[in-house]
Order: C-alpha cells, then structure tokens, then sequence
C-alpha cells in the first residue's frame, strides 16, 4: 500500500525576471534551518536533519535512512505548483552516498492532482545516482511540464534512496537543491520544507503560550 505523509512546507515565490515568452522563478533551500522534506513515501524512512557529513560545521542536510529494507523511499524536497503545459523545470541537488558503504541517491519527480499527498503520475529523472560515500554528487534534470489535459496542478521533486542488504548503514544524504522555472504563468510557487526552530526558540515560544494561557485564565 503507498504510505504518503505530509509534513510542513514554506513557498519560495520569486519572479526573478520577465522574459519575451513568459517568467523566470527560482528558488533554493540548504537544510541549515532544521528543516526536513515536505513529505515522504514509504513507512519504513527516517528522514532527519543532521551535520553535513562532508562540510560540517554548521552546515545542515537530510539524512534519508531505510530500516527495514523494501521498496524505494522517497523524500519530496520541492513542490511546484501554479504551472501551465510545456513551462519548464530546472532542478539541481546535492547526493551522497555510494551504494556499497551506504546508500545512493537519485532525482525524480512525480505529478500532483491536488494536495501534495495526491499522485498524477511519475514525472520520471535521469538516469544516473550519487556515486561517493565521502565527496557529493551533483544530480540535476529538466523537466517539461504536462497537465494531462488540466488533471495535474503541480510536480513534486523527490530524493530516492536505494539501499542494499550488505549495508551496515542503509542511509543517504541530500544538500543545497536549486529550483528554476521558466513558465507562461504568474502563478507560479516554488515550496520547500519549513524550517524547525531552534530550541531556544521553542523554549520561548512555550513561555509565551504559557503567559498567554494565564492571562486567559484571570
């Protein structure tokens, strides 16, 4: 059974520039915020915010882990909606992880009919995965837009993890995805996930929905 789940999203809409047949957008998103996916596939993946594995720091990014092993999980780091038929979509992403020490990582993308968890069909990608456990992949494609006749309002970018039973760690990663539209539409929005606040953050937000409870207790 397909297993869709929704988590919190932020919309990137930025007209970058207006060309002779139509609009740019463009958009990007790094996981330094805490930020996860927008949504997965599968009930067997753990999606979590960690350390760059190569650049460390302060340099977030999402780690896709498999357990147990079945199927093809999936992590949805953008959604793109407000498209019209043949508007093009440029994206890149960051992979890691080789397939023998880990995981590999692959860039697909399926079409949307309404929500984010609703599926039109695969969109498809490109052939190739992240080939190092120890340095990133580049992963980019270009997509055409088709609506199927207005049925599809949307197309979802996803991170595929392909894990093996040989692996003591059945995980991959993902970094720095850059999403650029040239569209006939001025409704075009680009999501990505939604940040997760710090700590401190949560700690004083807490605080104040406690003062805000009292005050409406008096």
């Amino acid at each position: 059974m397909k297993s869709i789940a929704m988590l919190g999203a932020v919309s990137a809409l930025a007209a970058a520039s207006v060309a002779s047949a139509g609009l740019s957008y463009s958009g990007s998103y790094d996981w330094n915020d805490g930020g996860t996916a927008l949504g997965f596939y599968g009930s067997n993946v753990t999606l979590s915010n960690v350390v760059n594995p190569v650049f460390g720091g302060s340099n977030g990014s999402l780690q896709m882990t498999e357990d147990p092993l079945s199927g093809t999980p999936q992590a949805y780091v953008s959604w793109i909606t407000g498209l019209n038929d043949g508007d093009t979509i440029n994206v890149s992403m960051l992979g890691l992880g080789d397939g023998s020490t880990t995981g590999k990582i692959r860039l697909w993308a399926h079409y949307t009919t309404g929500d984010i968890t609703t599926y039109g069909g695969s969109a498809s990608g490109p052939s190739n995965f992240s080939t190092s456990a120890t340095e990133w992949t580049m992963l980019s494609n270009t997509w055409t837009f088709d609506s199927d006749g207005g049925n599809r309002n949307g197309i979802v970018i996803e991170a595929r993890l392909y894990a093996y039973s040989a692996n003591e760690n059945p995980s991959g990663w993902v970094d720095d995805i850059t999403v650029d539209v040239f569209s006939t539409s001025d409704d075009v929005v680009i999501n990505f996930p939604a940040p997760v606040p710090a700590p401190a953050a949560l700690a004083v937000l807490g605080l104040a929905g406690l003062a805000g409870g009292r005050r409406r207790r008096n």
